[in-house]
């Protein structure tokens, strides 16, 4: 399903394991990427044909991870390359998770989307008027690749969360380009939104994706400047129980980031794994109760059911005080979030309402009225 890989977004990757199938002689830079440091895309001179690297496949990677060479122009491959290719501009793409849609449809090209895993969560506009040409072919454990090779793509782009793939064997065995897309890897909430530019490059369009990504960077880092060094910092709480396990944020994460944006600070120091946690509610208690505020209370939709659910919590300040806030606003009505969609490529959005949580009073100033320019919320909601 594609809410899976948005369990992990705020994990932190490893990679000096990570080995990749390079193209000979197309070392080249061609783009490198400014705040992401999962992928670079190289070329050669006087060569149409790119190479997209990708150096942050999934946690802990160890095991190769083949460049994807993208042959333009009747270009011959590299002498020995073993990595994947597609031949020209990728007309016809399969998306595993839905921030994959979330970036072809914020650079225009959601028509090219063939095949999706888990279509009636997509939470946005961009498949709504072609959704009868577009495949699910279900969640990557169990996917239906009668679907998914009828779809006929020519890439599939895949995550991975503590290891590849488990399409990755069979993909291979029919001969179907895939490449990794690791953005919920990155630390920096602008990395995750620069893997706009590696998508853009596999369809042909990457001066448009230079061009989008560049407006979500100025405006993101204009509204982390709104907030002066001066200002009170008050602490935040993040997610709740799921099951009898809370997970919590590494305070390298690009959540954490964001949080520190928005004139904030996380509660949770961490362990110094660089990953996502778990906390046992003892401690959850502790960190909740010198809380200021509290985002992401998970499937909790109201305060009634997130104190039925951890009762010990009732007395809290943000609770006490009404500050617990939930990226659920835009849920649709078969249970898909645009939080785990857009969200993931819009982090000037997510700053956005941040900002208006912590400081209202920064949002309500008139000479910041060109940047906020609204008066609610987009991703969040204020719980009851």
């Amino acid at each position: 399903m594609m809410a899976a890989v948005t369990a992990l977004s705020i994990t932190l990757c490893t990679v000096s394991g990570c080995r990749t199938a390079h193209a000979p002689g197309f070392g080249t830079v061609s783009y490198s990427p400014e705040y992401a440091g999962g992928f670079e895309i190289t070329g050669h001179e006087d060569s149409l044909s790119r190479v997209v690297r990708v150096k942050l496949p999934w946690q802990e990677a160890g095991s190769s991870t083949p460049d994807l060479f993208i042959r333009r122009g009747g270009e011959k491959l590299p002498e020995g390359f073993q990595g994947q290719v597609i031949d020209g501009d990728a007309e016809r793409i399969a998306a595993m998770s839905a921030s994959h849609v979330a970036m072809l449809s914020r650079l225009g090209e959601g028509s090219r989307i063939k095949a999706v895993s888990g279509l009636r969560f997509l939470s946005g506009e961009a498949l709504a008027s072609c959704a009868d040409d577009v495949a699910d072919i279900g969640n990557e454990a169990d996917a239906d690749f009668e679907k998914l090779a009828a779809a006929e793509p020519d890439i599939v782009l895949l995550y991975g969360i503590g290891a590849s793939s488990a399409m990755e064997a069979r993909l291979r065995s029919l001969h179907i380009p895939f490449m990794y897309v690791g953005e919920y890897l990155e630390q920096d909430p602008l990395g995750r939104a620069e893997w706009i530019v590696a998508l853009a490059e596999i369809a042909g369009c990457r001066e448009k994706g230079e061009e989008v990504f560049g407006k979500i960077r100025d405006r993101y880092n204009a509204l982390k400047a709104c907030v002066p060094d001066t200002v009170r910092r008050p602490e935040v709480m993040l997610n709740a129980p799921y099951g009898d396990v809370w997970y919590m944020a590494s305070p390298e994460s690009a959540m954490a980031a964001m949080i520190r944006d928005a004139g904030a600070e996380y509660v949770y120091g961490g362990k110094g794994s660089g990953k996502t946690e778990t906390v046992d509610m003892e401690e959850a208690f502790i960190l909740a109760s010198g809380a200021d505020f509290w985002l992401d209370t998970g499937s909790f939709s109201s305060i009634g059911e997130l104190t039925g659910a951890c009762p010990a919590f009732s007395g809290i300040r943000c609770i006490r005080e009404g500050n617990v806030f939930n990226c659920d606003r835009r849920i649709n009505g078969r249970g898909g979030n645009d939080f785990w969609e857009t969200g993931q490529t819009r982090p000037d959005l997510v700053l956005e309402d941040m900002i208006r949580i912590f400081h209202p009073e920064i949002a309500d100033d008139p000479a910041n009225s060109g940047l906020f320019g609204r008066d609610t919320l987009i991703y969040y909601r204020q719980m009851k």
